[in-house]
């Protein structure tokens, strides 16, 4: 579950995790096997919000974590679109448009 400052959880439960829902996340924090759920979960709780521009910061390394963000953005109905950040980021960061 992801929530705003007042009720927040990681995804295992395990401890708190503060993530301000203000249309960026960083998903180092989080495992590979989560982020699928983690970005589902966020990009609710930001439509909640009215947020419809997002950074999902998934870092460059060997790409694993990029893949994954992709594969389900791909799939996510309330997606617009998506494209590597243009900035200094590079492709270690996606930006996401949201269905209003």
């Amino acid at each position: 579950m992801i929530a705003d400052l007042t009720d927040n959880y990681d995804i295992n439960q395990e401890k708190p995790v503060v993530l301000p829902i203000d249309g960026t996340v960083d998903l180092h924090t989080f495992a590979p096997k989560d982020a699928a759920s983690v970005v589902h979960e966020y990009i609710r709780a930001c439509m909640e919000k009215g947020i419809y521009e997002l950074r999902i910061i998934h870092g460059k390394g060997k790409g694993v974590l990029r893949r994954i963000v992709h594969s389900h953005l791909e799939r996510n109905p309330t997606v617009l679109d998506f494209r590597s950040d243009d900035g200094p980021s590079g492709w270690g960061v996606t930006l996401v448009r949201l269905k209003i």
